[in-house]
């Protein structure tokens, strides 16, 4: 990973966690026990605290940040999809934040909620747990179901048990020439699209 310090506060990355090496880290950063943040992805601690509680995942190009004095959370088992950008909000417990969605200053996201892909979720919006939030700007739309909840759990121990994989076995490499006869493949997730449930 790319680690920067800015006026004395150095990042903090777990032993437990996985930073991909491309990821950028700068000044007030914590990275808790067990999370994963992807490639390309971007934790700004140059004004406000970005907090990555236990088992949090952060994806492929996602951006944390916030304003002078503010905390961007995301909390235990919080699930942010590709693309995302958080900024000066806190994200619940068992939350997901779908891909290239935007979550703006002082919004709380409630545990075990989702914000849809693409959505644009308005400075200061506040949802109750196990909310469906959708649209540009973003409302809530119904309660989720418990089956959809644990839909989000078991994605989310997918991305933990990643963050073990990469530790122990991710390395640099050349690219082979040509594809190799009889090439592998990775076993099977037991994690399907939503749209399959």
């Amino acid at each position: 990973m790319t680690c920067y310090s800015l006026d004395g506060l150095t990042p903090v990355v777990d032993p437990s966690a996985y930073v991909h090496p491309s990821a950028v880290l700068i000044g007030d950063v914590i990275v808790g026990p067990h999370c994963y943040v992807g490639p390309l992805a971007s934790l700004r601690g140059d004004f406000g605290r970005i907090i990555l509680e236990e088992g949090a995942n952060l994806q492929d190009t996602c951006v944390m940040h916030g304003f002078p004095e503010s905390d961007t959370v995301v909390e235990r088992n919080g699930h942010i999809g590709h693309g995302a950008v958080l900024h000066g909000c806190r994200i619940g417990a068992d939350a997901l934040v779908g891909m290239n969605a935007v979550v703006m200053d002082n919004a709380v996201i409630a545990a075990r909620s989702f914000v849809s892909a693409a959505a644009f979720v308005k400075a200061g919006f506040v949802c109750e747990p196990q909310s469906l939030v959708m649209g540009a700007p973003a409302r809530v739309t119904r309660t989720l179901s418990d089956q959809e909840v644990a839909w989000k759990q078991a994605g989310t121990r997918e991305y933990q048990h990643l963050t073990r994989r990469c530790l122990a076995q991710m390395q640099v490499c050349e690219p082979l020439p040509q594809v190799e006869p009889d090439r592998p493949r990775f076993a099977g997730s037991q994690v399907r699209p939503k749209h399959s449930l």
